[in-house]
């Protein structure tokens, strides 16, 4: 069983981890810059050398709306390499909150700033104003917020829909399972999905447009906190964990010595920064370094928006991961 010391080895290169380390630098955000000359790889030799697994067949839209293709964004080499990912206008559409952002200095703040934002940006607190009608009175409390909390509770659910749906939109990632498998798009299984991701983004007041601003404000936060904390800039990595009872239900691409894998998530999926708090979920531990461009959102970026302490939820493709019994 590898322990937690060649699980950072495995996936970051490194000849020697901090004791009991669980992300690359202490703190609510990671920081390290990956990106320098001197830096070590994310994935190890072993990994680097294997043999490069095909994407599943039916994971990948030919398009999508941000600045990396799909097969780009989800492949193993961005994990070893990875890049800032920006989706299409977000930036521009919303530079007013960007900066308003800039001009505060305590994370809190920030934090209050883009909830206060977002509800005057999509009339959350007056949803006349938005064009609800009394015949769409039951999607009144539809907004990012719900649909956050909604995935913390059941990720099967229908607001685990919306925000995998929202990931193959811009993204491109389909999801490869959502209370049973998705392998085929003209299946039963396929079509209970996007009638559940239907239902969701109905008469929702653009939730997907809430959806994009969620992820460009946490990307933001991490490179502000980078930049406050560590005094550069750069594209970090976390070693993050996650709990799991059945490993049947994750697609392996392959196999290599030492219970290490090269494995297929779901387009979107939770993570602990803590090891201890994964093994509450499963008996077994998958432990990943994942890049920071690829944590839709985390708890520490957010507060109070996810219930699960130390959560981040991740956007899938292929991981190097290890395997470990809690």
């Amino acid at each position: 069983m590898p322990d937690i010391k060649e699980e950072s080895e495995f996936l970051s290169g490194r000849d020697e981890s901090p004791e009991g380390a669980e992300v690359d630098n202490h703190g609510a955000a990671c920081r390290a810059d990956d990106n320098r000359q001197d830096a070590p790889s994310l994935v190890s030799a072993p990994v680097a050398s294997a043999s490069r697994a095909p994407l599943p067949a039916h994971s990948c839209l030919p398009i999508n709306r941000c600045n990396l293709p799909a097969s780009v964004l989800a492949g193993l080499t961005f994990q070893k390499h990875p890049a800032a990912l920006e989706i299409d206008g977000v930036a521009v559409f919303h530079r007013d909150l960007f900066r308003r952002l800039d001009l505060l200095d305590a994370a809190l703040a920030r934090a209050a700033a883009f909830r206060d934002y977002m509800s005057v940006r999509f009339c959350l607190e007056q949803l006349d104003e938005a064009g609800l009608t009394e015949a769409a009175s039951s999607r009144a409390k539809a907004n990012w917020l719900r649909l956050l909390r909604g995935w913390s509770f059941n990720a099967d659910s229908r607001e685990g829909a919306a925000l995998k749906g929202w990931v193959e939109s811009r993204f491109g990632l389909l999801p490869r399972f959502h209370g049973e498998r998705l392998r085929d798009p003209s299946s039963p299984a396929s079509m209970r999905y996007q009638e559940m991701r239907a239902q969701a983004l109905y008469g929702a007041n653009a939730l997907e447009a809430q959806l994009d601003l969620v992820y460009a404000y946490c990307q933001y936060e991490f490179r502000r906190r980078a930049e406050d904390e560590a005094g550069r800039r750069g594209t970090a990595s976390c070693l993050l964990y996650r709990g799991v009872n059945r490993l049947a239900e994750h697609e392996v691409l392959q196999s290599l010595p030492g219970g290490h894998q090269i494995v297929w998530l779901n387009s979107l999926c939770s993570f602990s920064r803590s090891r201890e708090r994964a093994g509450e979920f499963g008996d077994h531990i998958l432990c990943a370094r994942v890049p920071q461009a690829k944590i839709f959102v985390h708890s520490a970026l957010l507060p109070g928006a996810l219930q699960g302490e130390d959560e981040c939820v991740v956007i899938g493709g292929a991981y190097a991961v290890t395997q470990s019994t809690f």
